[in-house]
Formats: structure tokens, C-alpha cells, sequence
């Protein structure tokens, strides 16, 4: 073979296997906006807030931003499993961080890949001592 043929098919090698090589996952964005009204139980009327968060179902990794207005203290928030309309089991605890703050956690890969594959089965919502059931709520949708 001639010098040239070797190169071009060493670089046609090189191509196909570059082609073959697994993709590297971006983190998904998923979205939430949150209002008294979406609680099942009946949240703080004038309740309101937002979520935003970087979710990698390779690694795990949960960056977000939840904020939450017009409501007393929040004592806890967490995302949950269920469906608009019903309400569900905790799946993580999560900080109200601010508008201007974010936070991460890890989260198992297999859980990450459900709610990203349907986010609409989950949510997001802050609790209060007044509303001790959730002031307001959120269902997540990829942005």
C-alpha cells in the first residue's frame, strides 16, 4: 500500500470510532413554579415561588434555586413523587435558598433518570408552620 492509502484509512479509523464513542450527558433543566393554590390541602393563597434546577442522571447531581414568597418561614421543602392534583412521598429534602443563592445535592442516578424522564409525576414544594402540609407547590416540567 502506498503511504497515502495508510493515511486515509487510519483516518477514516480514527473517524469511526470517534463516531461510535459515547456522547457526553448534559444536565437537564427542569422548572417549576410554585403557588398556594396547587396544594392539595390547601396552601398559603397568596403564596408564590419558583425552581429552577440542573439535574445530571449520570452522576447524580442536583443544582437548584428555589425561592418562595408571601408565605411564612419556610420549615422544610423537598421534591416529591406524584402527579398534579395528588400528593406524594418525599423523595429529596431540599433548601429554600433565595432568588439569588443555589445549593446541590447528590441524588441516585436511577432516581434522576425517572424524574427526568417524567417530570410531570414530581414536584416541589414548601412547607410552613402554618401550612404544615405545604404553603405552596410546583409541578416540574424540563424547560
Amino acid at each position: 500500500m502506498k503511504h497515502a492509502d495508510v493515511a486515509a484509512m487510519t483516518a477514516m479509523i480514527a473517524l469511526a470510532a470517534g463516531a461510535t464513542s459515547p456522547a457526553v450527558a448534559k444536565p437537564v433543566t427542569l422548572v417549576a413554579t410554585l403557588g398556594g393554590a396547587a396544594e392539595t390541602a390547601g396552601g398559603d393563597p397568596d403564596g408564590m415561588g419558583g425552581f429552577k434546577a440542573d439535574a445530571d442522571d449520570e452522576t447524580g447531581d442536583f443544582c437548584f434555586t428555589l425561592w418562595a414568597d408571601k408565605i411564612a418561614k419556610p420549615t422544610m421543602a423537598h421534591v416529591h413523587e406524584g402527579t398534579a392534583g395528588n400528593d406524594g412521598k418525599p423523595v429529596a429534602t431540599i433548601d429554600v435558598t433565595g432568588k439569588d443563592s443555589d445549593d446541590c445535592i447528590a441524588m441516585e442516578p436511577e432516581l434522576l433518570k425517572k424524574i427526568v424522564a417524567a417530570p410531570g409525576g414530581y414536584y416541589v414544594n414548601v412547607h410552613t408552620a402554618d401550612f404544615p402540609k405545604g404553603a405552596v407547590r410546583g409541578q416540574l416540567e424540563v424547560k
